[in-house]
């Protein structure tokens, strides 16, 4: 006689659709763990009352019986170690680091952990619902992936492969401005799904206008205007590499991709070039690696200045240090998606937000990568929370490694969070479906972690659900 998870992961199995958002024209099917007791089929309620969290636990644990282990580890801390073994040295450091002594990467994760979870007993969470709306649309979780640059660093397929993970996984995706992959390739990967687009403000107006209207144009839902790399932080990690991946044409395809800045590429071309210096070992390492990423082929970029003035002009327009709040006037003039704003640390900086005509807020400290000894996320969100009222959306990144992160940043008045730095660790050690894995762990800790906290859905999840300790 079979137990009740025994057969769950037969071969050809098709699950029930969850359908990710109810805006899709065509649903997403989620990893299933069909289950057959000893007296027949499961219920739909039953099937419910297993959830996310309880499917994946057993798909793991039956699949270790048959000799079968998760492809990424499940605890954050081995997740990055089994990156670091797969990227290269310079590839891991510029994910992996954050700004000056990285203090404020730190600070993310304590202030997570002055948080603490208070359950509640005896509340029939049997079934448990996760989805939430924002900006028009139904999504499964309330978890997007956050904007990371040159993802071709932890993988050949780089924002592709993300791409297909968010889409099949029902998550939205934030397209990087500093991708490895234009959007409209990331774009055709996804068919339906939602994703955003995630823009730096150039030092060319006409540049800005260009990246949005192509983001409008491949579908994407919502503009996500990050606010705090006007400048680049001091990040040691890669001063001590002396690498910039940029340098070497990695992850600006946005950029050769786009008609303005190709234009300026031709003007660039016409001007003077600067004089290279002596040619060495290291110098001919970084042509070539240009020659590779440029678009077309390599032998024709070696050839050609082109790729180096592309790196020049991306140089000289990345990125602009006199952005104020006056210029959010001209995007809000040039698109009618919804705007966030992303950066976001002070009260009185959320209230400027609507106050300018902003759609949403993301807290965020760019993952300890800009300021180092600035606020933890974790800290600055109820005052922000508070300031905003409920007018407009408020999300959270930077920090975030597990679902009782998800769980407490939700009780303090999150409408949801970014993930970053673990999806990119997935991707590192098994491409797309490293990715799957990852969000599917996330997911799957979070439902769990509401059910046990004694909440059946979102609206349950709190302020009175979590105490911060002394």
């Amino acid at each position: 006689m079979r137990g009740l998870h025994e057969p769950l992961l037969q071969p050809g199995r098709a699950g029930p659709v969850h359908p990710a958002c109810t805006r899709f024209r065509k649903p997403v099917r989620l990893p299933l763990l069909a289950a057959r007791s000893s007296v027949g089929s499961v219920s739909d309620r039953e099937q419910t009352a297993i959830g996310i969290g309880r499917e994946r636990q057993f798909e793991v644990y039956v699949a270790g019986a048959r000799g079968t282990y998760p492809r990424v580890p499940v605890s954050s801390e081995g997740l990055e170690a089994a990156a670091r073994k797969a990227m290269g040295p310079e590839g891991f450091a510029y994910v992996a680091g954050g700004a000056g002594r990285e203090e404020t990467m730190h600070e993310n994760r304590e202030a997570f952990e002055r948080w603490r979870i208070v359950p509640r007993m005896l509340r029939d969470v049997s079934e448990r619902r996760s989805d939430v709306e924002l900006f028009g649309w139904r999504l499964s979780s309330p978890v997007v992936l956050s904007p990371i640059g040159v993802l071709e660093m932890a993988h050949a397929d780089a924002d592709v492969a993300v791409a297909r993970a968010a889409a099949a996984e029902g998550l939205p995706m934030i397209f990087s401005n500093q991708a490895s992959r234009p959007m409209e390739e990331c774009a055709r990967a996804m068919g339906d799904a939602p994703r955003w687009f995630q823009l730096y403000w150039s030092t060319s107006n006409e540049l800005v206008a260009s990246l949005v209207s192509r983001a409008e144009a491949c579908g994407c839902t919502a503009i996500v205007l990050t606010l705090d790399t006007t400048m680049l932080g001091w990040r040691v990690r890669d001063l001590d590499l002396a690498y910039l991946p940029f340098l070497r044409g990695k992850g600006i395809a946005q950029y050769t991709s786009d008609p303005v800045f190709l234009e300026g590429v031709q003007e660039t071309l016409r001007e003077s070039p600067p004089d290279t210096g002596r040619v060495t070992a290291a110098a001919l390492g970084s042509l070539w690696a240009l020659a590779r990423t440029y678009p077309g082929s390599t032998f024709a970029n070696l050839r050609s200045p082109a790729a180096r003035a592309a790196v020049r002009r991306f140089v000289e327009t990345y990125s602009r240090p006199s952005l104020s709040w006056d210029d959010l006037g001209f995007l809000r003039e040039r698109t009618r998606l919804p705007i966030l704003l992303k950066g976001i640390l002070h009260p009185a900086d959320a209230t400027a937000a609507i106050e300018h005509g902003m759609d949403g807020i993301v807290v965020s400290n760019h993952g300890g990568r800009q300021v180092d000894g600035a606020i933890a996320t974790m800290d600055a969100l109820p005052g922000i929370v508070g300031a905003v009222a409920g007018r407009i959306p408020v999300l959270l990144d930077s920090g975030v490694r597990s679902g009782a992160d998800v769980f407490r940043a939700l009780a303090l008045g999150a409408s949801a969070v970014g993930l970053g730095r673990p999806y990119v660790w997935g991707l590192a050690v098994a491409g797309e479906e490293g990715v799957r894995e990852v969000i599917r762990n996330l997911r799957a800790d979070f439902d769990l972690t509401m059910g046990l906290a004694g909440c059946r859905s979102l609206r349950e999840v709190d302020r009175a659900t979590v105490e911060r300790s002394a």
